[in-house]
């Protein structure tokens, strides 16, 4: 049964808001924005996201995630303040330069915002990553998108491929109605 984008970006905003809460326990600290984020920074940029930080300081943070939605498909972007980076994963190994550009203008605006100074951006790598498992059907990329995300939240290489993807939604599924992570 095909699932609504909706219903898919509802489930992804609780599993990722468990991934959040799971992070407040152990390194690394994330955060996360939910789905309606990365649309308002196409449409409005950094200044009309303002209060979406105004709790928050991001640059406290190890990684902060961005679940990405491209009308029928779900990819994460992952700004590692640790590292520098902002990387895009998109399980059918797609490019979206115009994402790791405005997350990078996005995140130059909210040092200058926050830190009154500006981000020194030179030093900080862009990339799509290429080397992760690839999704071989049209209906998993928002449990790809997730499972991404809870690698990464643990600092774990990527050690699963599409023969997991069953498995996982039924783990997921257990996790969202008990409100916990395995």
């Amino acid at each position: 049964a095909e699932v609504s984008t909706q219903s898919t970006g509802e489930v992804i905003n609780f599993y990722f808001n468990l991934l959040m809460d799971r992070s407040k326990k152990c390194a690394p600290t994330i955060h996360i924005f939910n789905t309606f984020f990365y649309p308002r920074l196409l449409k409005v940029g950094h200044q009309g996201l303002a209060r979406w930080t105004r709790r928050v300081d991001l640059f406290a943070m190890d990684l902060i995630m961005i679940p990405i939605h491209l009308g029928m498909h779900w990819c994460l972007a992952v700004i590692d303040v640790r590292a520098k980076s902002i990387t895009y994963y998109d399980s059918l190994l797609g490019d979206n330069h115009q994402c790791t550009n405005a997350l990078r203008d996005y995140i130059s605006a909210e040092h200058l915002a926050k830190k009154k100074s500006p981000l020194d951006i030179q030093n900080w790598k862009l990339k799509i990553e290429k080397d992760i498992p690839e999704q071989l059907n049209g209906c998993d990329c928002g449990v790809f998108t997730c499972k991404y995300a809870e690698y990464i939240s643990q600092d774990k290489p990527f050690d699963f491929d599409q023969g997991d993807m069953p498995y996982f939604r039924r783990r997921m599924i257990w996790e969202m109605v008990n409100k916990t992570l395995l």
